[in-house]
Order: structure tokens, then C-alpha cells, then sequence
């Protein structure tokens, strides 16, 4: 086996990228606080396709140093918004159809292994603080709570590991090219 060149990989150009078919999903961020966790989400976005980040209350915005180190330019690739509420965002998203999925631990959650996941309808992936997860008044607005199984004596994932667990599911379940 031979490592391949990053000529080699054939990736889309930013320019590529934007007129893309995306997998139909938006990911809502919560009040994330780390600067790393927002560009790695943003980067796990770019490489699944995913169409909007929406970045809502103290969830910092590009452009920023911060989230440029782990995000490695898919600040320029990835389509987002910013709302000063998550609930706006939430709200937003079920008006155009979007079933809403919060990823937290909850009374009558589902696991992730366990739900036949798939992106049609438009799916939102609503992911939490770091500290306190997802707002109940947002918990409230969900269509279902997801919630990604766990064996060992840690009760939660780091955020942008959650993100890129759930992003994988669907895009796996769909399929994309």
C-alpha cells in the first residue's frame, strides 16, 4: 500500500464543494463554547456534505483564528448562519420542514444504533454545550432525541466527536457520492 498525494485525493475545490449536491442536513450548534470544537464540526461538515451549520448564542462565528486552526478553511466551504437564539434557528428549520433531532441524553431517547436514521425528510442535528448539553426549551422542540450509546464510565462525547458520529450515520445510511 502506498499513501496517496494530496493531488491523488481528487478533493473539490472550495468552488466545487459550493455548487455540490449536500447531504440534506443542517447542524444547529448550541452555545458551543470551544473555538476548537466549532471548526472541527465545521471540517467534519465539509466532509460530509453537510449544507448549513447554524451557530446560535455564544457559538463564536468565522472568521476567527481560533476556529481556522481545526476548521483548516471549511469556513469558506461550508454555508452557515448566525442566530442569537438557538430557538429562532430551531424554529426556522421546522417552518421549512426540517425534522428536528437533538443529540442528548433524555427520557424516551433513542439510540443511535437502534433508529433507522435517514436524511429525507431535511434533517437538523441540534448538538449541545460542552457543560450542559442542549437547552431544555430546545430539547422541547425536537422531533426526536438521539442519543449515541455509550459502554464505558464517561457519560458524554466530546461535541465535535458526537457530531462526527451522527454525521457519519447519515451519510452512510444515504449513501452519498
Amino acid at each position: 500500500m502506498k499513501k496517496l498525494s494530496m493531488e491523488e485525493l481528487n478533493r473539490l475545490s472550495p468552488e466545487e464543494f459550493i455548487r455540490s449536491e449536500k447531504m440534506p442536513v443542517t447542524v444547529v450548534l448550541d452555545n458551543i463554547r470551544s473555538l476548537n470544537n466549532i471548526g472541527s464540526i465545521f471540517r467534519t461538515s465539509d466532509a460530509f456534505r453537510v449544507e448549513c451549520i447554524h451557530l446560535c448564542g455564544i457559538t463564536a462565528k468565522p472568521p476567527h483564528r481560533e476556529i481556522q486552526k481545526t476548521a483548516l478553511g471549511a469556513t469558506e466551504s461550508v454555508t452557515w448562519k448566525y442566530f442569537t437564539k438557538t430557538e429562532e434557528s430551531v424554529q426556522e428549520l421546522k417552518d421549512a420542514g426540517y425534522r428536528i433531532w437533538v443529540v442528548e441524553q433524555t427520557e424516551g431517547s433513542v439510540l443511535l444504533n437502534t433508529e433507522d436514521i435517514n436524511a429525507d425528510p431535511k434533517t437538523a442535528i441540534i448538538l449541545g454545550n460542552e457543560v450542559h448539553g442542549v437547552q431544555q426549551s430546545v430539547v422541547n422542540m425536537a422531533d426526536i432525541c438521539l442519543e449515541i450509546p455509550q459502554m464505558g464510565t464517561k457519560h458524554s462525547l466530546n461535541v465535535s466527536v458526537s457530531a462526527g458520529i451522527v454525521l457519519w450515520s447519515l451519510f452512510k445510511e444515504k449513501q452519498w457520492e
